[in-house]
């Protein structure tokens, strides 16, 4: 049985705090695919992905299950590196060097979504904290 290690009141806030902004940006995110889903679907076919409104819908639905991984805790390590994987993918495919030349903002669009995916990665591997979190298991995760 793993050891539960304390959490001092500041570092359950600061856990918690986390949590609540990787949902909002996810729930931004999504918010405004569902408010514009065709206007969504154009820029993924902008981008050259085939089916783009069925693309819009799985990003949709895969943002939607990580807001409420990322607010309840539940499958947290997981949703923490699918989350990860993805901001990785739409920083190449949306940001990527191919956008540097047209528009040099697009440089720093890329590079944002690394340290995005740095807080991703960390907050995979310490966990949701032991407050408001709902926690099935994960290997040498109580």
């Amino acid at each position: 049985m793993p050891s539960q290690i304390a959490q001092s009141p500041w570092q359950t806030t600061a856990l918690l705090i986390a949590r609540l902004i990787f949902a909002a940006v996810f729930l931004m995110a999504v918010t405004f695919k569902f408010m514009g889903m065709g206007a969504t679907a154009g820029f993924i076919a902008a981008a050259g992905f085939p089916f783009p409104l069925f693309l819009a819908w799985c990003a949709a639905i895969l943002e939607v299950a990580l807001v409420l991984c990322f607010l309840s805790g539940a499958f947290f390590t997981q949703a923490a590196l699918v989350a990860a994987a993805y901001v990785l993918f739409l920083a190449f495919a949306f940001h990527g060097p191919s956008h540097w030349a047209g528009n040099q903002a697009e440089f720093g669009f890329f590079v944002d979504h690394f340290s995005f995916i740095a807080g991703l990665l960390f907050a995979a591997v310490h966990g949701p904290g032991q407050t408001l979190a709902l926690n099935p298991g994960w290997p040498g995760r109580a």
